[in-house]
């Protein structure tokens, strides 16, 4: 068992065909295109930034990633893009002036520890320029998303050779206050053996966040509950957020 599901080279090259392109990017995309300079913070493989080249994005676009083998499948698709290995304590980010600081596909909720959350605000709030913005999602927490990570929903992707591989999500227990650890199986392809994966993400409630972007310099713009960007209610599924400095 791994800790991370695209530490691994294998499993890197499927993400993509697991989590093929939705509403989610076509908003990212839209923030980015109107922004000069972007740090995309836990870039994967580089879907977005790649995306803005494609549409004609001429200004700066950071990729920051702190799995290699994600970052072998950015570097694979686009030169155009300055592609770094490492997280937001990688480098000191002084006087960088983005226009705009993203974290997408849930990355916001790997930051699990009090310190490490506020560390990583910060380095956000410092990469930022005066008049920038920092935008992210998290999965609201009263709706109770976990709950559906069940063996039963199986998901199939295709590998770059073009066979199919079943991936299914298992809760290990019940949530431990904000934080819920789950595990994530790759069966099939080119694995003689099925592939389990642990993860831990947190979800944190409206109040909790703004308490730590608060601390952190950052102030809250707009909230979003979807991508269509209706209200954040307690069943809406994200908690969208713009954040500036304070």
């Amino acid at each position: 068992m791994v800790d991370h599901s695209y530490a691994d080279l294998s499993l890197a090259a499927l993400y993509d065909s697991l989590n093929p392109w939705g509403p989610g990017d076509d908003f990212y995309l839209d923030q980015v295109m109107s922004a000069s300079s972007v740090l995309d913070v836990g870039c994967g493989t580089g879907r977005l930034l790649r995306g803005a080249r494609a549409e004609g994005h001429e200004g700066r676009l950071m990729g920051l990633e702190p799995a290699a083998a994600m970052l072998v499948q950015a570097r694979r698709a686009e030169p155009g893009v300055e592609w770094v290995l490492g997280d937001l304590r990688t480098r000191r980010w002084e006087g960088h002036g983005f226009d705009l600081v993203v974290m997408t596909g849930h990355a916001f909720q790997e930051l699990l520890g009090d310190e490490e959350l506020r560390a990583a605000l910060t380095a956000v709030r410092t990469a930022l320029s005066p008049t920038g913005r920092f935008v992210f999602e998290t999965r609201n927490p009263t709706a109770r998303t976990w709950e559906t990570w069940t063996p039963d929903r199986v998901h199939h992707a295709t590998a770059p050779d073009g066979r199919q591989v079943r991936v299914w999500h298992e809760v290990d227990g019940s949530p431990v206050g904000d934080r819920v650890t789950f595990t994530e199986t790759y069966e099939g392809g080119a694995f003689a053996h099925p592939q389990v994966c642990r993860s831990t993400l947190r979800f944190l409630a409206p109040d909790a966040l703004a308490g730590f972007l608060d601390a952190a310099g950052l102030e809250v713009v707009e909230q979003y509950g979807d991508w269509a960007r209706g209200p954040v209610t307690s069943g809406s599924p994200e908690i969208i957020t713009v954040a500036r400095q304070g």
